[in-house]
């Protein structure tokens, strides 16, 4: 994020943050990991291909997107042959995709319900979480972080309507959740914090 707490835009549109550094930390990172979940925003948005560019199909992180009423664009890159790719739609989903699979839940997708069947039917069992700010409070809220990073990068963004990490309607809990700092470090002109959050 910015150093003014931003992800993106007001218009929603990505805006370089990272550094180089913290490209290939977020490269590596991405190869530890059996899945790249994000929500269809932020496909929308950015149209990112979510894989690792020297892992070919069989190596590289499954591709999960949350998008309950079916609005990713068959032409998305998330969608391409580079990496398997599972969508995450309602029940009431009319949509279809050339992926390898479709998850279908509730209108309001229940993540710990998702989760649990990506583990039983495909073996996935760590998931890095890439955005958008909704997503990423909606794990918060279900109490499913077990690690957060953020990198903050030299630069202000601005605007009031411009989107943050944890974004979304209403706050997550009653006094916010507690986030015990666990690492700082330095990676070009930016900073990259780890925390573990602590949940009542």
């Amino acid at each position: 994020m910015s150093a003014d707490g931003k992800i993106a835009g007001d218009d929603k549109k990505q805006v370089t943050i990272s550094s180089e550094e913290d490209k290939a930390r977020v490269k590596n990172l991405r190869k530890k990991y059996d899945a790249i979940l994000v929500g269809v925003g932020t496909v929308i948005a950015d149209n990112p291909h979510l894989t690792v560019k020297d892992l070919d199909y069989d190596t590289n992180p499954i591709r999960i997107v949350l998008d309950p009423h079916g609005r990713t664009p068959d032409d998305a890159l998330v969608l391409d042959d580079r990496a398997p790719t599972v969508m995450v739609v309602s029940k009431d989903c009319k949509t279809e995709w050339d992926c390898e699979e479709i998850i279908y839940s509730d209108e309001e997708i229940d993540l710990p319900k998702v989760l649990e069947e990506l583990a039983e039917e495909i073996g996935i069992e760590s998931i890095l979480v890439e955005g958008g700010g909704e997503t990423i409070a909606s794990f918060f809220r279900n109490k499913l972080v077990d690690r957060y990073t953020v990198y903050i990068g030299g630069k202000i963004i601005g605007g009031k309507d411009a989107p943050t990490p944890a974004d979304g309607k209403g706050w997550i809990t009653e006094g916010g959740i507690n986030l015990i700092l666990k690492d700082t470090e330095v990676l070009g002109n930016g900073v990259l914090l780890t925390f573990e959050p602590v949940y009542q």
